[in-house]
């Protein structure tokens, strides 16, 4: 193993993967091994901008020293002793939580998938105790064209058939509106025994799609009217990725449930949460939900650590600022490729029409020649979110190598 770990290039690393790896990502051919701020290395040393982010789990950049710090002294103390025993940790990292996202109580799981999973478990609890609709019958309303991760139940409720075909039987319990459409939002209502509404602000996988003005403010509405539970997943667009703490602060709403991950650990480790009023959290008993991981002491103290860097570097001014400066940059791209340009503070988007057999694939095959990383969803769109603690003169070179790759392809 030693010999083999010395001797791995680019070309042999990605060979180990498709020999031994299941086939369920296709990555851009590149191999990175280091990471530090906006930039990350290949293994022969090439340097190049990420503006992925790990799907924004990076919002604090690459390796962030206060972050890795605090990992580092608390993976010497103590990192798991599950939620048998209290830890010293795990009460301070909720209420830094609650305060930070102005929530009344925190549930801390691992991944963004599992937050969602438990965002359901907890939705239907409240609508069977609280509510009071009938046992086996609460639904929960959700989007088209969604994206809450890929377990059994919520690909259940995907319109995305590459994520939902084949996997069935499914589980029951969901409506599908179209995204944005709040006469159908309504219409769900009035059907009654709904018990939330659970949607993206913005929808990252679906091609940073954002609603109408004003959607999520009437969502509020008509949530208090019918007593349904307005339910963000905040996983991608919260912890300030779109120039606000919270994609839902562009229009001053306060959800009932959130559902953050990703960048809640600056991409150190999985850690995820779940926060909710208290009427909703305290329908949950011992026994009835829980992971061994979950609330770790050496999750919390990254947590911690992660919300510190959001708050003193001010990650959400600068994502807001710099999102302005990108899209501009963007739009001023003269080129027949360039179908649209959208976002909101650094989760962006740049449409890709297909022209001389050259696709948003082959774009980004050569922005990374060219030194920047970014990845197409959906074929044709290509999601631009880089760490959020990019400068101005940074943006401005990663633009003129997004505008550089683009008109290298000839019209």
């Amino acid at each position: 193993m030693v010999k083999e770990l010395t001797s791995l290039n680019s070309k042999s690393a990605m060979e180990l993967e498709d020999r031994y790896g299941a086939h369920n990502y296709h990555p851009l051919p590149v191999v990175l091994c280091k990471g530090e701020g906006v930039h990350v290395w290949d293994l022969e040393g090439k340097r190049y901008f990420d503006f992925l982010s790990a799907y924004s789990a990076v919002n604090q950049g690459h390796c962030h020293p206060k972050i890795v710090e605090a990992m580092i002294a608390q993976a010497r103390t103590l990192t798991l002793t599950s939620r048998a025993f209290y830890n010293d940790k795990l009460g301070l990292a909720e209420k830094y939580l609650c305060e930070f996202f102005e929530m009344d109580r925190a549930l801390l799981m691992n991944s963004g998938a599992e937050a969602v999973e438990s965002a359901i478990k907890i939705t239907r609890k409240w609508a069977y105790e609280v509510k009071g609709i009938p046992d086996e019958h609460a639904k929960i309303v959700v989007c088209s064209e969604n994206f809450h991760g890929r377990t059994t139940t919520i690909i259940s409720f995907s319109t995305d058939a590459d994520g939902h075909d084949h996997f069935g039987p499914y589980t029951p319990g969901f409506e599908v509106i179209p995204f944005g459409d709040l006469q159908a939002l309504e219409k769900a209502f009035k059907g009654g025994n709904v018990a939330g509404f659970l949607f993206e602000p913005i929808q990252g996988e679906a091609g940073i799609v954002m609603p109408p003005d004003g959607f999520l403010k009437e969502a509020r509405k008509l949530c208090d009217q019918y007593n349904v539970l307005l339910v963000a997943d905040e996983v991608q667009t919260g912890i300030a990725r779109t120039g606000r703490r919270l994609a839902v602060d562009h229009e001053g709403v306060k959800s009932d449930v959130l559902i953050l991950g990703k960048a809640l650990s600056g991409g150190t480790m999985p850690v995820s949460a779940v926060l909710a009023k208290n009427e909703v959290m305290l329908t949950l008993h011992p026994g009835q939900h829980g992971s061994t991981y979950g609330g770790n002491p050496l999750a919390c103290a990254v947590l911690v650590a992660s919300l510190d860097v959001v708050k003193d570097e001010k990650l959400a001014e600068n994502a807001d600022h710099l999102g302005q400066v990108f899209r501009k940059r963007m739009a001023g791209i003269h080129h027949p490729m360039v179908e649209f340009v959208r976002g909101k503070g650094l989760l962006n988007a740049v449409g890709i029409k297909p022209m001389n057999g050259f696709k948003a694939w082959d774009v980004c095959l050569k922005m990374a020649e060219n030194g920047l990383l970014a990845k197409p969803t959906h074929e044709h769109i290509i999601r631009f979110a880089p760490p959020l603690v990019i400068n101005r003169e940074q943006i401005e070179e990663c633009c003129d190598i997004i505008e550089k790759s683009i008109l290298s392809f000839s019209a």
